[in-house]
């Protein structure tokens, strides 16, 4: 029977025989930044998964004709930015994709789940709060009413990519901790007839604290974006405040810039 090193090893020659690098040696970018581009598309796109083995940079540097320390500084680039990972007696492997997310009225489930990422929940929290004067300014009610709080951990190939606590008018939809942990909030919104229109949102960026870093896989103090978002239905009412946490090291947003004139 085969071994699961000699598995991974298989996939991943296959998934590398698959790749069709292009290598322009007259371009002004250097060789190395075309192979980590090509490299990080295809972790991205899962072509190449997590887990998956690249092999040694002796065997890649002859496959593609480049020199040893070429290949070497692509990988370590990729190494840099959390994709690959070098392991003892292992070799390089595939870690993760970054979470590439537009900077659109979406959902976090539905972007990863159009990236192929593989979204699970668990739900931490549910259940009715008096409103803070913040979350009541946010939804149009009186600080003190009944709002519902929903505090839920995200996760993408079973790793953590962001924690997410959402407040919600008490009388806005039924939500099931059952349900909430298979789909997307917004999904649940949009199941019930609620037309989400538009949102205000401010992006951030600090440091975690130690609970944050714990539940997020991460260091203490390591980088964090944040997110504050409210929304609204097309009738102007707001049905969300949420307050955002995500894994710099695994997210980021992507943003598309016109020139207005």
């Amino acid at each position: 029977m085969a071994r699961t090193g000699d598995h991974a090893r298989a996939v991943t020659a296959s998934a590398l025989g698959a790749l069709d690098f292009t290598l322009d040696r007259g371009s002004p970018v250097p060789l190395y930044h075309q192979l980590a581009q090509q490299l990080e598309a295809a972790i991205e796109h899962g072509v190449l998964a997590p887990g998956n083995l690249l092999g040694n940079e002796v065997d890649l540097s002859v496959r593609l004709g480049l020199s040893r320390p070429t290949v070497r500084q692509a990988i370590q680039s990729l190494v840099d930015k959390g994709l690959l990972v070098r392991r003892r007696g292992v070799g390089t492997q595939v870690v993760h994709s970054q979470v590439k997310r537009p900077l659109e009225l979406s959902s976090l489930y539905d972007d990863l789940v159009a990236a192929g990422q593989g979204p699970t929940t668990r739900v931490m929290r549910n259940e009715g709060v008096p409103a803070g004067p913040d979350v009541a300014a946010a939804l149009g009610v009186p600080e003190g009413a009944e709002v519902t709080v929903l505090e839920r951990l995200r996760l993408t190939h079973g790793r953590p990519v962001a924690l997410l606590c959402n407040h919600l008018p008490a009388e806005l939809l039924d939500l099931d901790t059952a349900r909430l942990e298979s789909t997307g909030l917004y999904r649940m919104m949009r199941a019930r007839g609620i037309t989400l229109h538009s949102a205000r949102q401010t992006v951030g960026a600090r440091t975690a604290t130690g609970q944050e870093a714990a539940r997020l896989d991460e260091e203490e103090g390591a980088a964090l974006l944040t997110m504050r978002r409210t929304t609204y239905d097309d009738t102007g009412r707001p049905v969300e405040y949420g307050t955002h946490l995500y894994r710099a090291s695994r997210y980021s947003f992507d943003f598309q810039l016109l020139v207005r004139g």
